[in-house]
């Protein structure tokens, strides 16, 4: 672990649509077109979250044999969860009605308030949302239009595998997913919400009020 947090790494494979050399334009697809993603966690145990298209499966790596066994099969995000995860330091410079999000987050109407959990590690912070459900996001903001997530290595792996898992992960832009944003450069960013499908829908009734 580093500062108390896990070491996290993503990975996603898309399939080129031309022979020949390699160019940067062969990596410039949107992510709809990945036929694999997956990320691993590095903490106490080693822990591999995989989806080849098919569901979402997780391994722990057994060191006593050194193999990654198969310990959480056909992973599935709940609908709805009760916890938010966002860097709140940075709410002043959001969009008035992400900021009312936030707000009835903490003060709802009606029930119980969400939990505010953030490790500030997009792989930690996503994984413990596929596992309890809830929601994750780093939008952008008025000093950062289009947020801080690069598109093509952060935001696409984590969106394929929360779609995968029965998820959702928008870019808060209308109803635009993720994964069919064009890239038109290696390191774009994309602003991002992604988690239990019911969530992402409150998040988004808030955003096209």
């Amino acid at each position: 672990q580093a500062g108390g947090k896990a070491v996290v790494s993503t990975q996603s494979t898309g399939k080129r649509e031309k022979e020949g050399p390699v160019s940067t334009e062969d990596c410039l697809l949107p992510g709809n077109k990945l036929v694999a993603a997956g990320y691993c966690v590095f903490g106490t145990a080693c822990m591999m979250v995989l989806s080849t298209g098919q569901g979402v499966n997780g391994f722990t790596l057994d060191p006593s044999i050194g193999e990654f066994i198969l310990t959480a099969p056909n992973l599935k995000i709940p609908n709805k969860g009760k916890i938010y995860s966002t860097n709140e330091g940075n709410a002043q410079y959001l969009d008035s009605k992400l900021q009312k999000y936030l707000h009835d987050c903490k003060f709802p109407a009606t029930g119980k308030p969400k939990a505010a959990r953030y490790v500030g590690s997009m792989v930690a912070d996503v994984h413990r949302t596929i596992c309890y459900g809830g929601v994750f996001m780093y939008p952008g903001n008025s000093s950062a239009p289009n947020g801080k997530l690069r598109l093509l290595y952060e935001c696409n792996p984590m969106a394929y595998i929360v779609e995968q898992a029965g998820g959702k992960a928008v870019t808060g832009r209308g109803d635009e997913r993720v994964l069919d944003v064009v890239p038109k450069k290696l390191h774009d960013r994309c602003p991002i919400f992604l988690g239990s499908s019911d969530d992402v829908d409150v998040i988004l009734s808030y955003l096209n009020e």
